[in-house]
Order: structure tokens, then sequence, then C-alpha cells
């Protein structure tokens, strides 16, 4: 069962196939209508369940597109729909799915729910976020980089900000895929210990660095994400805003980069928050192409759980 639940969970040659065959069918869309179907169809009278407990608008869209464009068919489902673990069971939830569909993608608060319905799901399930990671939005990262840059392996990544799920994902990324990490950001944000001990015993020079002027010499790449999440509350949201301002990613951080380093971030982003209007829309900045390329990337993640 080729389940995608997490990149350090999955073997480090699939995920370059997964990487490379989003390419090569990026590539083979060029000057498509983006509402035409793929010559191939390898999910041709499949059903896809998309689960969101959480709201989305990339992961919702990208996913209902690239399942039509490869010739399946979708089934949209809101927490409030399905209620999950709130009656009946999440185990009980996944058995039930598994007779009517062909895939399941969830996009959920706990990681447990992801790994229950997993346990006792008989069709793949990947993971479309959780409070703890979130692999797609890496997946389409590595791929953005690589097609500006060329391989990723053996550059430096900088991560600014919150040490947050993204960052859990793009830890697990740089061990998988043979990237350097720097996380600057305060201390009480940092990333879970028990990721960056993963990267570096893959071999990985992981570093935390306070000063996000050092932090980001030499950078490859710098990337950040929303200091505050649609939940938080007010007292939480100026707390953060306190503690994460001198980590804003602006022009003048990003001179202190590599004059060819780009900037990330996987949106919806805050403007003139955590990253400047001025770098968002610059010629370093490739968040357009990023987010495209969550469709891609996630076709092929899809392709891999169902090995079509």
């Amino acid at each position: 069962m080729n389940h995608f639940l997490d990149i350090h969970t999955t073997d480090a040659a699939d995920l370059r196939g997964m990487i490379d065959q989003a390419a090569a069918m990026k590539t083979a869309r060029n000057g498509r209508p983006k509402a035409a179907p793929d010559d191939d169809q390898p999910l041709a009278g499949r059903m896809v369940a998309l689960i969101f407990e959480k709201p989305s608008t990339r992961t919702r869209v990208s996913f209902d597109v690239g399942v039509r464009q490869m010739g399946g068919q979708t089934m949209i489902l809101s927490g409030a729909d399905m209620q999950l673990g709130h009656g009946e069971t999440i185990a009980d939830t996944a058995r039930v799915l598994s007779r009517y569909v062909d895939l399941i993608m969830i996009r959920t608060f706990e990681e447990s729910v992801l790994h229950e319905l997993a346990e006792y799901s008989s069709v793949p399930v990947i993971n479309g976020l959780t409070n703890r990671t979130h692999p797609c939005q890496i997946m389409a990262d590595v791929l953005t980089y690589e097609e500006h840059r060329g391989p990723i392996a053996g550059k430096r990544v900088v991560w600014s900000g919150d040490g947050n799920n993204v960052c859990a994902s793009m830890l697990h990324a740089a061990g998988q895929f043979g990237f350097d990490l720097t996380f600057t950001g305060p201390q009480t944000l940092d990333p879970e210990n028990e990721w960056v001990r993963y990267a570096r015993d893959k071999g990985r020079d992981v570093q935390i660095v306070r000063d996000p002027m050092q932090a980001v010499q030499g950078a490859d790449l710098i990337v950040t994400d929303t200091w505050v999440s649609m939940h938080d509350s007010q007292s939480t949201r100026e707390r953060r805003h306190n503690q994460l301002r001198p980590y804003q990613v602006n022009e003048r951080l990003m001179a202190e980069a590599k004059p060819d380093a780009l900037f990330m971030h996987c949106l919806p982003a805050h403007r003139d928050e955590e990253v400047t209007s001025e770098v968002m829309d610059g010629p370093q900045s490739v968040i357009w192409d990023e987010a495209e390329n969550r469709l891609h990337a996630q076709k092929a993640v899809m392709r891999w759980c169902l090995g079509v």
C-alpha cells in the first residue's frame, strides 16, 4: 500500500521519481488549455475522496484539477460533512470510504487522524496537511527550485520565521533530497528537535542561527510562511508578531543571500508582515510557479500511490 503520509517515511528513490514525473507531466502540458485533459489518463475510472477538515484554496483546487486532468473524478467532503471521529470512528470511516473510492486525500488538524485513517484504509491515503507536517507543499517546492536552478542536492536553504509544519517537511526533504538547512527564528518557535535530528542523521548540515542577516549568508533559497494561523486569538497574533518581526523577509535580507537566491512562500501570504510586497513581486520570487507546481507534484504523488 503506497500511502503518502510524510516525506521522511517515503523512500528517497520514490520521491525522486515523483519529482521527475511531475516535471515531465508539466512539460507535456506546455501550451495546452488549463482545463484540457492530459493525453495520458491514468486515473480514468477512478474516484478520489478529498477530505477537508481544515479550509483550503491551493490544496483543494490543485488536487481537484489534477484528478480531472488525469481522467478521474473527485468527491469533496468537508469536516462538517464527515464529523470525522465525532460519531462514527475514524477507523470505521476509513473502512467505509475504502469501499467507495480508490484514493483518499485528507487535510486535517491532528496527525493521529491521518495515521488512523491510513491504518484502517484499504486504499492509499495522502497527507494534504496536518498540524505537524505538509509534505505535498515541499514536493512542489523541490520541483520549483530544480526547474529554476537545477538539482537541489548540496544547496543551502534558509527557513526564516516559525518552525512550523511546513518547516518540518522541509527538514524531512533536506534529509531525503540532500540539501542543507538553516533555521532562523525565535527560540520559542524552533522546529521540533526530532526533525532536526532526522536531517542531521541523514548527513545534512542543519544550523539554528538567531541573527537572520547572518543566517542567510550563502543561501540558495529563502523560505518563509505566515506568522499566524486563522485560528489564533488576537493576543496570540500580537505576541507572535512581536517575536517574528525581526525575521521578516525583505529586500535587505535578500541582499545578504547569494545574488541568484530564490524566494518561496507556500501562500497565502500576509503582505508586508512575514514578507514585503517588494520581495513577493520581485525578480527572485518564484511563488506563483511554486503555487502552480502543487498541481504537478500532487499528480505525480497520486500516480505513485495508485501505481499508474
